[in-house]
């Protein structure tokens, strides 16, 4: 297999662009349609920046001139669109601060003039002091790095110092290199949270009342009020009893326009003026505007007799009569207690506060904490509105709706496990998410000086923050410590035998959470990057490995897969999980060693993955079957994980729970119907991933309890796609094996994979699961 170096196809760039177009085109609100311009112009970006040579998609180093530590804007999927996140425009404060400098402070341009004025005496004054007092906020990784230089200045290691500057100085002229100032300092962390209350505070402050129920508050709050004056306005012009309507609909009673009251015209001035100025304020509906509706012929009729004269005509008159006839006969004469009741059990209907304005009262309360801080407590959310926070439209008393009680929740800070019973963390992506805040503050315990352990936590939790990019050719991902500013403060550590310990409780309670909390699902390769970050801190040599895309796959597998499938067969030895995927019983001493793309390879491995898979590979969908091929010898971190920090004790207490919440799980994500056959796809190759990770529970379960889940499974799965399945789980559980091909010699069973390269067999012919 050649070696030579890929590159990322510009087909998915050009169709996710067309996307884009299309979706600015069709965007219903501004909103909506400024979110779509964005996305367009970031895939414009791309398109050209390929097309031109100025990105090269694959490489950790996609924009041309640029080092690899550069945080880039990066579009979805990893394409890098050309951007730097740090090269942002002049705040107003930074304008302000630039205009005050002297002419001599260098540069080509403010922003260079402002990063070489921090490198001055002045500059590294204000940073130190900001930096010592807490009142700054790292936002992208950059902004750390002339703080760095200014500690590095301050401390003694200038040499440090000069060689960092140096490293940075080509680009001075483009990024920000200094955080943003507060004027408060930022909260100390002794929880983790999912955003900050300033954002949850906005994201309630985004709630809208719903435009129909808007529209159902004005017609029984302002516009029928206003008809009910205008029928009454009628009926005083009627010489008789009012009209109604009887059972057979002949309309019965008095004339309108027969008698005119002595203040009728003022009264007719009054509401018409009335009239005028609610249009202004309240958008009309067809109700008001239909020439046709009872309230656009009573209107009508007013204006057009503007002294009580004779000037309508007598069938204008009639169709006065008929429309209040029917509204009498219907709701009772305006003024009585009949249409005065009907009225107020229709506005009863409405007269709840709104969900947007409970929001607002929940966001005031958010805004009495530190902006760049959490919630306290839950309780500062499902408190019911005050007193103090009662309106006339919002009584004293009312309860927070539960949809908003979550919202504010986003913000509120607790251990991880607390906020997943919550339901703020749901997947193991969203845990990725807040590690980092965990995982911050572990790495800088072991710096002694507290400023210094500050800035470097500040900026390990924004470098998570960054978007992994599309790599191609065994190439990883940026490293922390690649950072020019992060490894210049190396001085300053000093490993803790406390420090390991603590990272290795954090790497266990996070690993039972994940795999407890979420047993279906993969462990994402954000939360595998956290956990591998905790298991170098705690001294351990893990050979976690990522979940890989099928379209980018290079055909082989470096040596830590090996080692990985290594582990899980010595662990799994002679389990349900062994027997179903027929692990290998051993892995001797491999006998190739090779190099590709400067990188140690397992080519055994490589092999052995598409030997199992049936497969020489080349398609997506043959890379794919290789894939899983890896994750099923790997258990995709599982094992590893289990073995590496002695969790089996603990998993066999839960296990037989967990196992059937992950079959639960998968029979449910089975019955949904898929919306088109790429979504069915991977609605099973999920199932299959769910499948996997509740064999390798069961694994750690007695047979008796292995047999009972199976033949609940069986029960629940009778006539549909994945009865085969059960019945290959079945098959394995009685002492029987898979042939090569995954089936049996007699029967209808099956090994559940998630991926093949013809018709899935849980696939119908229209594409749905």
């Amino acid at each position: 297999m050649s070696d030579q170096v890929r590159t990322a196809s510009s087909g998915y760039a050009t169709g996710q662009l067309a996307r884009a177009l299309a979706a600015a085109v069709s965007a219903g609100t501004e909103a909506d349609r400024e979110r779509a311009l964005r996305k367009l112009r970031r895939w414009e970006d791309v398109v050209s920046g390929m097309a031109d040579g100025m990105l090269t998609v694959g490489s950790r180093t996609p924009v041309a001139d640029t080092p690899a530590w550069v945080t880039l804007e990066v579009a979805h999927g990893g394409f890098a669109t050309g951007g730097y996140l740090a090269e942002v425009p002049l705040s107003e404060d930074e304008t302000a601060r630039v205009a005050s400098f002297p002419d001599d402070v260098p540069g080509r341009n403010e922003r260079e003039r402002l990063n070489c004025w921090y490198l001055g005496d002045a500059g590294q004054a204000e940073l130190l002091d900001a930096i010592r007092s807490g009142h700054y906020r790292v936002e992208v990784p950059e902004d750390a790095a002339l703080p760095v230089v200014a500690l590095l200045l301050d401390r003694g290691f200038p040499e440090q110092a000069l060689d960092l500057v140096a490293e940075l100085r080509p680009l001075m002229h483009r990024l920000r290199l200094a955080p943003r100032f507060e004027p408060v300092p930022r909260p100390s962390d002794a929880a983790v949270r999912l955003t900050s209350v300033k954002d949850a505070a906005a994201s309630l402050r985004s709630a809208r009342v719903p435009v129909q129920l808007a529209k159902m508050r004005d017609a029984l709050t302002v516009w029928d009020p206003l008809y009910d004056r205008l029928v009454a306005l009628w009926c005083r012009t009627v010489d008789d009893e009012l009209p109604h309507v009887e059972e057979n609909g002949t309309v019965r009673g008095g004339w309108p326009c027969r008698t005119w009251p002595a203040d009728w015209a003022a009264a007719r001035t009054e509401w018409l003026a009335d009239f005028a100025e609610t249009s202004r304020t309240h958008a009309p509906s067809g109700r008001q505007t239909n020439p046709k509706s009872n309230f656009a012929r009573l209107r009508s009729a007013l204006e057009s007799c503007p002294d009580g004269s004779d000037a309508l005509t007598a069938r204008e008159v009639g169709w006065i009569r008929r429309v209040i006839a029917s509204t009498v006969s219907h709701r009772g004469a305006p003024g009585t207690g009949q249409r005065d009741a009907w009225r107020t059990a229709q506005v009863a209907t409405v007269a709840a506060p709104t969900h947007a304005a409970l929001a607002g009262v929940l966001a005031g309360r958010l805004d009495r904490y530190p902006a760049d801080g959490g919630l306290p407590s839950l309780d500062v959310a499902t408190a019911a509105v005050s007193e103090a926070e009662a309106t006339d439209e919002i009584p004293y008393g009312t309860t927070m709706p539960d949809h908003l009680v979550h919202k504010a929740a986003r913000s509120l800070e607790a251990p991880a496990d607390e906020l997943v019973r919550l339901g703020v963390i749901t997947s193991g992506e969203t845990l990725a998410v807040v590690l980092p805040q965990l995982t911050s503050r572990l790495l800088s315990a072991s710096i002694d000086d507290p400023v210094v352990a500050g800035l470097h936590e500040q900026t390990y939790t924004a470098f998570r923050r960054r978007r992994g990019l599309l790599l191609l050719n065994l190439e990883h991902q940026v490293r922390f410590t690649e950072l020019p500013w992060v490894d210049a403060l190396a001085p300053y550590r000093s490993p803790k035998p406390d420090n390991a310990g603590a990272a290795h409780r954090a790497l266990r309670q996070t690993t039972v959470l994940a795999l407890t909390a979420f047993p279906h699902a993969l462990l994402p390769n954000p939360l595998v990057t956290e956990l591998r970050t905790l298991a170098q801190q705690a001294g351990l040599e893990l050979p976690l490995v990522e979940e890989v895309a099928a379209d980018i796959f290079m055909g082989t597998f470096t040596t830590k897969w090996r080692e990985a499938g290594a582990v899980a067969s010595r662990l799994l030895a002679g389990t349900l999980y062994a027997n179903y995927y027929d692990l290998p019983a051993d892995w001797p001493t491999p006998r190739r060693k090779r190099m590709r793309w400067s990188k140690h390879t397992a080519e055994d491995f490589s092999e052995l993955c598409r030997e199992r898979a049936g497969t020489s590979g080349g398609s997506i969908a043959a890379n794919g079957m290789v894939l899983e091929q890896s994750q099923i010898l790997t258990t995709h971190n599982l094992a590893v994980l289990v073995d590496g920090l002695n969790l089996t004790d603990e998993l066999r207490e839960r296990a037989p729970e967990l196992a059937w919440q992950a079959f639960g799980w998968l029979v449910r994500r089975l019955t949904q119907r898929a919306a088109h056959r790429h979504a069915a796809l991977i609605q099973v190759k999920n199932a299959a991933y769910a499948w996997r990770q509740a064999l390798f529970l069961l694994a750690f379960c007695e047979p008796a309890v292995q047999l009972a889940h199976a033949e609940r499974l069986a029960g629940e799965a009778r006539g549909t796609a994945l009865e085969p399945a059960v019945e290959g789980l079945l098959h394995v559980l009685h002492g029987g094996r898979f042939t090569p091909t995954g089936t049996v010699q007699h029967g209808t069973a099956v090994r559940f994979l998630g991926w093949a390269e013809n018709t899935h067999p849980l696939l119908t012919p229209s594409g749905h699961s």
